[in-house]
């Protein structure tokens, strides 16, 4: 195993502990769950709204899931080559979250409907780090 699919595995682990509380323990604050949100709770007010926000949630859960099997079936099966190209798609879909989702959590932030305070910041540092860890195995794999 080299370092890219070490890096691979560890993003594996991390997304799967987001798919297990996103199914299993939405309300929680725990692995990126939903119980940072204030709007959560306040969404349980309308039932209708509510099963909209759950579908959406379960929505996400399952499309984490597809990814994450799809890349399981990648380490599992592929060369060096292939876990590098799935390695650059990685990199570029995770830095998407810079384009939409970062800027949306830090207004949600700033508007004070996030527990804890700053946690925009603590999420976008850590995924700041998970490409950088991921560039990194890139490169480790591309010139070693």
């Amino acid at each position: 195993m080299n370092l890219l699919s070490g890096v691979m595995i560890g993003f594996v682990l991390l997304e799967t502990a987001n798919v297990v509380a996103l199914y299993f323990f939405p309300d929680s604050k725990m692995a990126n769950s939903m119980g940072v949100f204030k709007a959560w709770e306040k969404s349980k007010a309308d039932p209708d709204v509510h099963d909209m926000v759950r579908y959406l949630v379960n929505w996400v859960a399952g499309t984490k899931l597809i990814f994450i099997l799809l890349l399981t079936v990648l380490l599992a099966r592929s060369d060096v080559e292939s876990l590098t190209l799935a390695g650059i798609a990685l990199v570029l879909s995770i830095s998407t979250f810079f384009w939409r989702l970062f800027p949306l959590i830090k207004k949600m932030d700033r508007n004070d409907q996030i527990i804890p305070k700053n946690y925009s910041s603590i999420l976008g540092w850590m995924i700041l780090g998970m490409v950088v860890i991921f560039l990194a195995g890139l490169l480790f794999a591309i010139f070693n």
